[in-house]
């Protein structure tokens, strides 16, 4: 089928999890089938799950969760593909097994290298959602481990594979903006509270132990599981890396800058008292030497749009101006504001969905992802270009969390003359649980 048939279907499908008949990727040799594992099918990995098993030629031998109910979402998920998967709860298991190609993570961040670390280690090339990483060192480990071990690490920030914004980034790169030397981001949604959660014992339907995994033991609460993790330092790294991964990278693929040498965050938990560590409200700023700048804004708990739409990118040159309204969209306008060129999506991204944003739109990134393991293709966000990004979300939560603007080495990002700031660089594991390369 024609790319431009396979856009249109796309765009049609609305930003929730409904899944369309896609086109053919590849060849349809049975020696070509690719056979995956998903770890982690509460949510975004049941949709996961569902999305690669539609594609063609690819099956799901394996799920990975360590809740009852999350097993169920994956099961469900897969009910009507002609392979029933198989039920392993210990990653560690999962990875030694012979009879798959890839593995799909999609569990707490906490996981995200660990888990990528050894998938690749067993001969697994790995599709790993964002933010691929808890902390800074661990976007080194697994950029580390993909050249060790010679297999594909993808990170999952889908955009990279939309054609239109493929499109959208080479114009720029061609000049018909000018010389690009801000951008800025955004992201806004309508959370409530957590409250305050309680230690309680911990449900028969969940094997913490595993759930926890490399991060050090913690009590078990009643508002951690299965999302608000993502509000604590320990398991999770916040809205920056939530869902600001997104919007940062696509300013710093378009205005075509690497590591920063400036970082600086304001903000805090304004919206809610309760057990929420990360930011609800943060204003973060990178700049790259005296040349090009981005700024991100996240608004975790008001959902008042800016440009008309819960999340976006915006490009400024000195010849014109690129908007993106959050999907696969975008328009240009000459310095005179003067629209230029402007591409629709008929999906419109939707920040509140912790599914799917983008909708079938995602399927480009999943395609892609599949052929580059099938040799036909390369993978148009390996983990050494998607760890970059994440790191300017990091880099953004510990200026938040020392209170101050962080100096960088524009080399490798790494923070100059702060031993407060670079302690937080990394982590401490469980004893027994250290991810090694």
């Amino acid at each position: 089928m024609q790319r431009r048939k396979f856009l249109q279907q796309a765009t049609l499908a609305t930003a929730g999890v409904t899944i369309l008949n896609f086109p053919v990727f590849g060849k349809l040799a049975p020696s070509n089938k690719v056979i995956v594992a998903v770890m982690g099918v509460n949510s975004r990995g049941a949709y996961l799950a569902k999305s690669f098993s539609q594609l063609p030629n690819v099956e799901v031998a394996y799920i990975c969760d360590v809740e009852q109910g999350a097993i169920k979402n994956g099961l469900d998920a897969l009910k009507d593909a002609q392979r029933k998967p198989i039920v392993v709860s210990d990653i560690r298991k999962l990875v030694t097994q012979k009879d798959f190609d890839a593995l799909v993570i999609a569990a707490p961040d906490h996981w995200h290298t660990p888990a990528a670390i050894l998938g690749v280690q067993n001969g697994k090339h790995v599709y790993v959602e964002k933010p691929c990483g808890q902390n800074p060192h661990e976007g080194e480990m697994i950029v580390t481990a993909m050249q060790r071990y010679g297999k594909l690490i993808q990170m999952g920030n889908q955009r990279r594979s939309f054609p239109s914004l493929i499109e959208a980034v080479n114009l720029v790169h061609n000049g018909i903006i000018g010389n690009t030397y801000f951008a800025k981001g955004w992201y806004a949604n309508n959370r409530t509270s957590i409250g305050y959660g309680k230690v309680v014992p911990v449900p028969a339907t969940l094997n913490y132990e595993l759930w926890q995994g490399p991060a050090p033991r913690k009590p078990y609460q009643d508002n951690l599981i299965h999302y608000n993790w993502h509000w604590f330092w320990h398991w999770g790294t916040g809205e920056a890396c939530n869902n600001g991964t997104h919007e940062i990278d696509c300013c710093r693929w378009f205005l075509n800058v690497d590591y920063p040498s400036k970082v600086t965050s304001t903000g805090g938990r304004y919206a809610f008292k309760d057990d929420w560590q990360t930011p609800d409200t943060q204003v973060a700023g990178f700049e790259f030497g005296d040349k090009k700048a981005i700024t991100w804004e996240s608004r975790s708990c008001n959902i008042y749009p800016v440009e008309g739409a819960g999340r976006g990118f915006i490009i400024y040159g000195d010849k014109g101006t690129l908007v993106n309204k959050g999907g696969g969209d975008y328009a240009i306008y000459d310095k005179d504001n003067h629209l230029v060129k402007a591409v629709k999506s008929e999906v419109v991204a939707d920040p509140s969905n912790p599914v799917s944003a983008n909708g079938n739109l995602d399927f480009y990134h999943f395609s892609n992802f599949i052929d580059a393991v099938k040799g036909e293709t390369k993978i148009t966000s390996p983990v050494t270009e998607g760890s970059k990004s994440v790191l300017l979300c990091h880099l953004a939560n510990i200026a938040q969390r020392v209170g101050r603007t962080l100096y960088c080495n524009p080399a490798n990002g790494h923070i100059i003359d702060d031993a407060e700031a670079m302690a937080l660089w990394g982590r401490t594991y469980e004893p027994g649980w250290q991810p090694e390369i």
